[in-house]
Parts: C-alpha cells; structure tokens; sequence
C-alpha cells in the first residue's frame, strides 16, 4: 500500500462546436513531470490553500454541491470548486468568471493575475460528472473532482492563450471523436466516454461514477 498523500484537485473539460462538431480543449504536459508526463490532459491539479479563501461569484447548482460534499469534508467544496477556477485560467489563459469592479482587500499570490482582469471567479455553467482517486503506486496522488462546461461560459477569446502557464503545451482543440488518438491515462479515456454522453444532454447527470482507489482495494461507486 502507498504511503504517498492523496490531495483533492479538480480537472475542466471545456467543450464547444466548431462546424457543428464538438470539440474539447486539451494540453499536453512536458516529458520531464513527475506526474502523467507527455500526456494529454484536460485543465487541473491540485487545490491550494488560497483556494478556500476565493469568493465565488456563483457557484454550482444545488445538485452538484450536495454531490461534492458526499465522502467529503465539506468545508472543501468550495476550494474545489475554485481550485477548477484558477486551474483553468492558469494552463489556458482562459476565464471562468463575472466581471466586477470590486475586488478583495487580499487576494492571494495564486489568484492576482485572475483578479487583475477585472473578474471574480464564477463557477456558473460548470456540472460535476466523474470523480477518480489516483491508484497506488505512482509517485502523486490525488483525488480528482471532473466538471464540464460550455465554452460559451468562457469571458475572452477562445483560442487565445496567450496567457497561459507553461505547465500545458500544445493546447488545441481536439475534435471528440478523435480525441483517443492522442496519448491519454488509463482515466481520461474513461472520462471522454462520459463527455460524449453529457454534451448531449445539458441536464443534471443521473450520477457520477468514482473510481476509489484509496485503499488496496480499487472500489467503482456512484454518486447519487
């Protein structure tokens, strides 16, 4: 059994049509990461403390904040759901926000250049869909909380990303059903038989499938 900590994280996978096909945005991080190197991913990584101090100017519906807080500490929610926020807005240079000329007496060093565009961090539009637990073994491990949004929800232009980190390269958007020729984890190939689903159907998800792997024994549960 791995004695590595798990840490809660959060992973957006933003979709849109292009010529009535959809498509997702995705990034490929750098062969030298400890952790999935060279592979393509979806925006996200683990949540920082500064996360549970960023006021939301909207949140998530009802139904996805009751998922969320199941086997979790509640008290997290929120950070998560911020931690999906800034995730995004530091790999792609793209904004989950509100804009507002009311900014907070202290914004923390993760969140200044968020804050510098003149928005406040909104999690309207985004819904909860998959949650996986990194198995044991690997060298990181987390406990990775999925939502999917519209780009449509986006403040800018989409296929700037200019300001985007270093932590992706190759950000582009794929077409969905070619999405499983990239180099993938094990996950996100599950996670895109789930996407096809959901951009489908713009309603809440009957459930969320999560893949625990917190103990020896790798369990596969759903979320009600």
């Amino acid at each position: 059994m791995s004695d590595t900590p798990i840490r809660d994280a959060a992973s957006v996978v933003i979709y849109r049509y292009i010529d009535d096909v959809p498509h997702l945005l995705m990034g490929q991080r750098g062969k030298n990461a400890v952790f999935m190197p060279n592979k393509y991913v979806f925006p996200g990584g683990a949540v920082d403390e500064a996360d549970a101090l960023a006021a939301l100017s909207a949140t998530v519906s009802d139904s996805c904040r009751a998922r969320l807080g199941q086997m979790a500490d509640l008290n997290r929610v929120d950070a998560i759901i911020a931690a999906a926020i800034r995730e995004v807005w530091e790999e792609t240079g793209l904004i989950l926000g509100q804009q507002t000329d009311q900014m907070p007496g202290e914004i923390a060093k993760d969140w200044r250049g968020f804050y510098q565009t003149g928005h406040a961090p909104s999690a309207e539009g985004l819904r909860y869909f998959f949650r996986a637990i990194t198995p044991p073994g690997r060298p990181r491990r987390f406990d990775a909380r999925f939502f999917l949004v519209n780009a449509d929800i986006i403040k800018g232009r989409l296929d700037d990303f200019s300001s985007a980190s270093d932590e992706l390269s190759h950000l582009h958007w794929v077409a969905l059903a070619k999405a499983r020729d990239l180099n993938l984890p094990f996950i996100t190939e599950v996670v895109l038989a789930e996407v096809e689903a959901l951009i489908k159907d713009t309603g809440t998800p009957p459930s969320v499938p999560f893949f625990k792997n917190d103990t020896a024994v790798s369990e596969f549960l759903r979320i009600y």
